[in-house]
């Protein structure tokens, strides 16, 4: 398992928000819940806290590297699965 601090437009870390990297599936995590998830070409979003707050959702979109105009989008068609991931 490797976990990095993301980094901000300056290339900064950013505290609280982070790129997890395990088994093949790459996760986003700001502070301590995970909100995203791609693997196997597949994205999975947190039902509960995909669209926490600004901050999240400002790293959220550079995870996905999309806005949430287009992130909604594809929730509504069932190409992103919303799921539990921090149980």
């Amino acid at each position: 398992m490797r976990v990095e601090n993301m980094r901000s437009t300056r290339g900064n870390k950013v505290a609280n928000q982070f790129i997890i990297n395990d088994k093949g599936a790459e996760y986003f995590q700001s502070y301590r819940s995970i909100i995203a998830k791609k693997y196997q070409g597949l994205i999975y979003l947190d039902k509960c806290y995909w669209d926490y707050s600004t901050t999240t959702g400002k790293y959220r979109n550079q995870f996905l590297n999309e806005g949430i105009a287009d992130t909604r989008k594809k929730i509504q068609s069932g190409e992103y699965i919303l799921t539990d991931l921090n149980n």
